[in-house]
């Protein structure tokens, strides 16, 4: 296990399984998750970010762990309501859920960071491990499509259920954003031991955060390994539509093109036991490779891959 700072970057379900079990093993002085803000949208006059309410929710156990999204125990009486009257109803928003978008909207407009307010929101929740958002600047996610028109990326996942064909991504503002403070300064540490990137679509949850101005030039300079764990297993992504991205970019659905896709970017990659046979091809691609089994199903699962990835990392660093 690594013996000093660990910064995790996480998507939404899939990263926060992971998120999970690296808080269950390590203390939350030696870790830092950084959540992809390309998602965050406003929504009903709402700022909506859901990959850090995800990761949020996640550590503090009150998720919805069937959906692997939103508040457990959550109703839908302002949603109906806003149905009725015919509103936007296409993304739910549930009725405790809408007390972190609102509580969110009103720190904002009084002038707080996004990363303050993300502060304040886990403390209140009881989340000791620091969450912090990749950046404070908006850098939302657009998705362009093969016949040539644009969607935000909310619509494209949401209200179209990711239906229209891709062609790829861009962040728009990216080039004049900047990482988080916290998220910086975890990248600068003198005790970074790794970075670990946790299962997430590389296009649309970890490309944001790798592509933010200074990031790559910080992962170059610094010692710690880069270990990515694939959220491709088996030809599937087990939540969200990263293997039909791939299907429609050219790609095969197999950790070899994950890997690629991170070639220069990483020093390793997990990959799960059903992809044993992709593990040399992985290796040709550049990263080291490791097997192991990276389906999340139990929390036992979430931290042993926790324990694996870092002891994956460690032998790199070694």
């Amino acid at each position: 296990m690594a013996d000093g700072h660990v910064v995790a970057l996480s998507g939404g379900v899939g990263g926060a399984k992971l998120a999970l079990g690296l808080s269950r093993i390590l203390p939350p002085d030696r870790l830092t998750i950084v959540a992809n803000t390309g998602d965050d949208f406003t929504h009903l006059g709402l700022t909506i970010c859901p990959d850090l309410d995800t990761v949020m929710y996640t550590l503090a156990d009150l998720s919805n762990k069937e959906a692997g999204w939103g508040l457990a125990g959550e109703s839908w009486n302002f949603l109906d309501a806003l149905s009725a009257l015919g509103g936007e109803d296409w993304f739910r928003l549930g009725d405790r859920d809408l007390a972190t978008h609102i509580t969110r909207t009103r720190w904002l407009a009084e002038g707080r960071s996004l990363s303050t307010v993300t502060g304040d929101l886990c403390r209140r929740l009881g989340v000791a491990h620091p969450i912090v958002p990749m950046s404070d600047d908006p850098v939302p996610t657009i998705v362009e499509l093969k016949d040539g028109g644009d969607l935000a990326f909310q619509h494209y996942f949401v209200r179209d259920q990711c239906e229209p064909v891709v062609a790829g991504f861009r962040f728009e503002g990216i080039e004049r954003a900047a990482p988080a403070a916290g998220f910086a300064d975890a990248l600068a540490r003198s005790d970074l031991d790794c970075v670990v990137i946790c299962p997430s679509n590389p296009f649309v949850s970890v490309d944001p955060v790798l592509k933010l101005p200074g990031v790559q030039a910080a992962l170059d300079g610094s010692d710690a390994p880069v270990v990515a764990v694939s959220p491709i297993v088996g030809g599937q992504a087990l939540k969200g539509p990263a293997a039909k991205m791939m299907d429609e970019l050219g790609m095969p659905r197999d950790p070899v093109s994950v890997a690629r896709h991170y070639a220069g970017r990483i020093d390793g990659l997990v990959i799960d036991e059903a992809d044993l046979d992709s593990a040399d091809l992985v290796r040709e691609a550049g990263p080291a490779a490791t097997v192991t089994q990276t389906v999340m199903v139990t929390l036992a699962d979430r931290e042993q891959l926790a324990r694996d990835t870092l002891a994956f990392a460690a032998s790199l660093r070694a």
